[in-house]
Parts: structure tokens; sequence; C-alpha cells
């Protein structure tokens, strides 16, 4: 009998629509698509696994590595489906999750929504102790009281405890106290913000250690079911989950650390595009991921995505930041916004056509899959204006109702705005495209950049059917679709490196530099974040020391890469030109003239990673081999303004150098990239499609 291979893996990413599953054989990849069952996600992967296995000819035992990604973290903070948590607190402080902060995002607006707490006020049990800013104690833990609190918990129902005290990052000693009495009387699990978020600002570090907790139950029985239901089917191989950072963490990190996990399906689609830009040597790139329920977009430079130490869930305010539950965990940046296949669409009481962000998910989905879905959705608008080939969706899996997803546009949009059905349609597509263009513009200003430098790398089942009108909207002149590009976050899985980054909150001022303790501490994290990689890579590893600073009184901090080696009292001057270059960089120019002003250290992070082989390089090819398609079929074309005959090829059937004039398809068996009338397309050596602006063609 054969035993797990490590050169046969497997990557399975659950999205709110489509569950995605990649089986790499020795190179060779497998995919399948299948839709996402809610009341057992694990279901689906196991059901697109049996798939790809029969197509491959490997058995279940033989598979040598799954890595997962999910979305049920996520949708459970946004849906409010975690578990009913108790929030124990320093006394004095228990309406901070409420409160928020100072900052609001829409100053005049007397109505402002915000998401309501996670824990309401009643599941919040202060208790009297205080640590103050430098980690002294200055006030003794009531003990006696948390022996009160835990029976109240005990008899409430609770499934779950977050502990959160006030400046617990800098001496967690109160923190590991009240979670060791309260568990030795309750059978819950408990999370401690010390170990999920060290990080200064008590509102963000709160709601974070709150968040882990809400959905620590759902996550950990999830992966329980997961691994028992692989052994069952007799699969022996290890199970790694993708976290928000894109590195890879045992099923055992991730049960206990959840909160890691909000945004691991995206990471990976963010890993997967940087893997290309590597391959193609591309230096600014902006990723665009569109699914069933989602787009995110993300800025990618020197083959890295950009990172970030906060990110918002559930925001009741498109791009608004501040409108949602602020998360501090280390994190791929990126936007995301409710514009994908199955987002529904509607005419608002203004007349106006709206898409997303309510989504028909795969339950029911929209109208023109046939599972009793009545609402239009983007896919329904893609049918009908003949992007989609409704007997080839999904590899054939689904079958398209055309005629469903036609009455269900003429009811809710068509006639309500007096239109033909194809120009309401146009008018749902044409209106996410300018939303998903919109969320780019926004990303790319908020970070100092032009989004039309950027060459954009297109994957997720609908993105290759609205890249080249985003193109379009945004002056971008190159796009590439991968191969794979259906799967793509599942393959980027595959390519992720086993990682995590360990980072702690200490004030530092640079004119006091203490040499010895920021050594200690950045042993501390490196051990941390070392721990956890060791867990799943035994190869060379890697590591990234970054300092987050600011000048003493600013708000917030810039992150400033430093060496990774012990320092001397010295190298305080360092850290300060590195902080001043880098200031300029983000700014324009350091402050200069300010007598006596402080520069000071907030964060410390360290990021560590195993080494993965340099994948193969190639160049652009420009197309000097024009193929002329033998079939056609109407596609409405947006520069037009009407239905052209569109060239149908396959995209087996083209071999590198090939160019597809435009206006065409390009079919696969989980998607299809629509090449406008403003495009060309060229097959490239890796299999990736180059759509290039015919003002721009070589």
């Amino acid at each position: 009998m054969s035993g797990p291979s490590q050169d046969i893996r497997v990557g399975a990413d659950i999205g709110g629509t489509f569950t995605d599953v990649v089986l790499d054989v020795r190179g060779d990849l497998f995919s399948a698509k299948v839709l996402t069952d809610y009341a057992s996600p694990e279901q689906a992967i196991f059901d697109a696994l049996d798939i790809v296995l029969r197509e491959s000819g490997v058995a279940i035992g033989d598979i040598g590595l799954l890595i997962h990604g999910t979305t049920l973290a996520t949708n459970a903070l946004i849906e409010r489906r975690g578990a009913r948590t108790a929030f124990v607190t320093t006394a004095g402080f228990r309406d901070v999750i409420e409160m928020r902060t100072e900052s609001r995002f829409a100053q005049y607006d007397i109505n402002l929504r915000l998401p309501p707490p996670l824990v309401p006020r009643e599941d919040r049990f202060p208790v009297a102790g205080r640590i103050d800013a430098s980690g002294s104690e200055l006030q003794p833990l009531d003990e006696a009281a948390l022996d009160g609190i835990a029976r109240h918990i005990a008899e409430g129902g609770f499934g779950s405890v977050a502990v959160g005290f006030l400046h617990s990052y800098i001496n967690p000693a109160h923190e590991r106290r009240a979670r060791d009495i309260l568990a030795a009387r309750l059978d819950l699990p408990i999370s401690i913000s010390s170990d999920v978020s060290p990080q200064m600002r008590e509102f963000e570090r709160f709601n974070t250690v709150c968040a882990n907790a809400y959905v620590r139950p759902l996550m950990a029985d999830y992966l329980l079911r997961l691994r028992r239901r692989l052994r069952d089917m007799g699969g022996r191989c290890p199970v790694f989950l993708i976290h928000s950072g894109g590195g890879l963490v045992s099923v055992e990190t991730a049960a206990e650390f959840p909160v890691r996990l909000v945004e691991s399906g995206p990471a990976g689609g963010a890993i997967f595009a940087a893997d290309i830009a590597r391959r193609f040597d591309l230096g600014q790139v902006v990723s665009y991921d569109m699914g069933g329920t989602t787009a995110k977009i993300c800025l990618i430079e020197k083959s890295a995505p950009r990172t970030a130490r906060t990110f918002e869930v559930a925001r009741t305010y498109r791009f608004a930041k501040g409108s949602g539950i602020p998360v501090s965990i280390p994190v791929i940046e990126m936007i995301e916004i409710g514009a994908g296949g199955g987002s529904i669409a509607s005419v608002d009481a203004m007349g106006r056509i709206q898409t997303g962000p309510e989504s028909a998910g795969s339950e029911p989905g929209p109208a023109c899959y046939g599972r009793g879905g009545e609402r239009p959705a983007i896919t329904d608008a893609d049918l009908v204006l003949g992007k989609i080939d409704p007997r080839n969706f999904a590899g054939g899996a689904i079958v398209l109702d055309t005629a469903a997803a036609e009455n269900a546009i003429r009811r809710d949009v068509a006639a309500p705005l007096d239109l033909e059905l194809e120009a309401a349609a146009f008018g749902i597509s044409e209106v996410v495209d300018e939303n998903m263009a919109n969320a780019a513009r926004v990303h790319a200003v908020e970070n100092g950049k032009n989004i039309s430098d950027n060459v954009m790398i297109a994957f997720g089942g609908a993105a290759p059917l609205h890249a080249a009108r985003l193109c379009e909207k945004l002056g971008v002149s190159r796009c590439l679709i991968p191969r794979g590009a259906g799967v793509g976050s599942a393959i980027g899985f595959l390519k992720a490196p086993f990682g995590y980054e360990a980072v702690a909150s200490r004030l530092t001022h640079m004119s006091a530099f203490d040499a010895a303790g920021a050594n200690a501490l950045l042993a501390h994290l490196r051990e941390t974040a070392e721990r956890f990689v060791r867990a799943g890579s035994s190869g060379t590893l890697r590591r990234e020391t970054t300092a987050f600073m600011r000048y003493a009184g600013q708000g917030w901090e810039i992150p400033v890469p430093l060496p990774d080696r012990t320092f001397g009292a010295d190298d305080a001057a360092l850290i300060v030109q590195a902080f001043r270059d880098s200031y300029a960089r983000f700014f324009g120019r350091p402050i200069d003239g300010l007598d006596g002003l402080e520069i000071e250290i907030v964060t410390w992070s360290v990021k560590v990673q195993d080494e993965r082989p340099a994948p193969a390089r190639h160049a652009l090819l420009a197309g000097r081999r024009v193929v002329r398609p033998a079939a056609t079929r109407p596609i409405f074309d947006a520069a037009s303004g009407s239905a052209l005959a569109s060239g149908v090829v396959r995209r087996e059937d083209l071999e590198p150098d090939d160019r597809i004039e435009g206006p065409a398809v390009i079919v696969e068996s989980e998607t299809a990239t629509i090449v406008s009338s403003l495009f060309d397309a060229v097959l490239q050596v890796d299999g990736s499609i180059l759509l290039v602006a015919k003002e721009h063609r070589a």
C-alpha cells in the first residue's frame, strides 16, 4: 500500500458561493469547482476532492499535504453566527468596544450607523485590578470577584470567554492569572488579548480578542470535523490553514487563534498574483479577484503584497474606514466589496441600479442556477449579455437557465426603469464594474499610487468576464489572466510559505534607546514566530524585522524595515535614519527644523517564513501569430454599445505567442475570458492570457 507523498498536495478554498479544490500531482494540476455547502462546509471539499482524485487516478491516501483557506470566520463575524461570548475586562472599561474612539468617518452624519459590538453590555464583566502603561501593578487583581464572574458565566449559557485588561500588551500577568482562575471553573475556550493581539490601543485589542473568542468554538468544531472526515476516508496527510498574513499555520494554531483566518481565502489569491508577478518580473501589479460573493483588490510591489496590522470586518458603509469592527492582526492589505457573481441587483428609491453587497450565494444562488433564486444577480446579467455559455458553466456541472435570468432582470430592473432587457443587463454589469473600478482607485490613492501604472492580474471565477472592461475604466493597458484563474486562490495556497508574524507593542523613545530591552523583546518574537513555523516546516527560514515608528504626538505609525540582528546602543542613530528614510518615502520628506522632536517605536514585528524556490522566469510575448477563431457568438461590447459577433476559442487550443483579436471569448472549464473590442489577447509561455490594449500593441 502506498503512503502519502510530499509532491502530491491539495489546496482547498471555501468561498461564499463556490468551493474550489486543486490537486497538484508533481506539477500537474487538477481542479474542481462545486457549490459551497453552508450546512456542512467540509462536505463541498470532499465532493470536489472526489472529482480531482478520479480525474488524476490518485488515491486519497497518497496525498501528502492539504492546505485550506476559508471565509467561515469572516462570515460568522458578519452574519453574527458565533458563540455567545463573555468579555472579562478592567473595571471602568466595560464599554470600550461600544464607545469606540473619537474618530468619526462622517463627522456631520447624525444618523451614523455603526456595527454593534460582538458582545452586548450585559455579557461584559468588569473586574478590579490595574496595570499601568509601564507594566507596573497599580492595583492587584480581584480574584474573589473573578470567582463570582466564573459562576455567573457557568450558569449563563455562554460558549466562549474573552479576557482583555488595560496595558496587558506590556505585562500580561493579570490576564494569565484570570485565565487560570476561569479555566479552573469553566469548561469553555478562553482567549486572552495578550496572546491574541499584544498591541497598544485597547479598542482594537479588545475587539480582536472578542472576535477570536466569538468564532473559536465554531472554527474548532469545523476543523475537528474536517480532520475526522479526512481520516475516515483514508487520508493520512497533515492539514494546514492559510492565515490572513499569507503564511501557513497548523490546525491547532488555527483553532486557538481563528481570528487570524478572517482573510485567509483572499490572502491565497494575493499570493497567487504575487507568484505570477514574480514569474514575469512585474514591479507594480494590482490583483483583481472576483468570485461568487465579493471582489478583492490588492496592490503588489516587487512581487510582494502590501501588508497591514489591522483590518476591518462588517463595515456598514462601503469603502469607509472606521465603519467596521477593527481586528488587529497581520494581514495582506486589500479592499473588498460585495461585488461577485452572486451579488443581487435591484433598483433603489431614486431609480438607480444597485448591486450588492447582498449575495445570492450558493443557496439559492442567482436565478439562472435554477435552485429557487428569483432575484437577478451579476451572473444573470453576464448570461443575458452573452458572456457565459449556459452549457459550459463551472465545467458543465451547472446548466444555466437563460429564461429564468431574463425573467428576473426584466421584472426587477428592466420594468421599473422602462428599459429593454439587454440595456437593463448592461446597466447591472456597468454598475458593478464601476463599483470595482472605484474601489481600485480609492485603494491606490490611499496608498499614494496611480492605478494606471500597474499591470492587472485577474483571477477568480468571475474576474476574467469583467477584467477587460475594468481595465478600460482604469486606464490599465495590460492584464494577465493566469492558467487556473477560476481557482486562483486554491492554487495560491499551494504556493504559500509556512510563515508567521509575531508582534508586540513596547513604546521606545529613541533618545533613550534601550538596546538590551529591544534585543530581549525581538528574541522572544523570533522564538514565538519560529515555533509556529517549525510546526510545519524543517527548511531554511527567512526573518524580517520591522519597527512601527512615529514622531511623538502623531496618532499612527509607519513600518520601518530593520536589519535582522542584535542591536547595540550605537544603533539608535541607524534606526532613526531608517525611520527618516521611510517617512520620506511615505510623505515626501521627513520633518526637519523642530529641535528636540522625539522619535519613538510603538510596535515591533518579526516575520518568519520558510524559503521557497524561485519560479521559472518568462518574458511577456507580443503575439506575432494571429489566430482566426472558426466559431463566433454575439457578446455585448461596452465600447460599441451593442452585441458584436465575437470569436470563440478554447484556451487549450492556443499555442504560446498566439494572438486573438477582440472582440472574442476564450473559454475553459472554470471561467471564460472576455476580450473586448479594445483589447487583443496573447497566450504566454506558462499558459497565461495577456490582454493588451490595441492602442498599446507592439
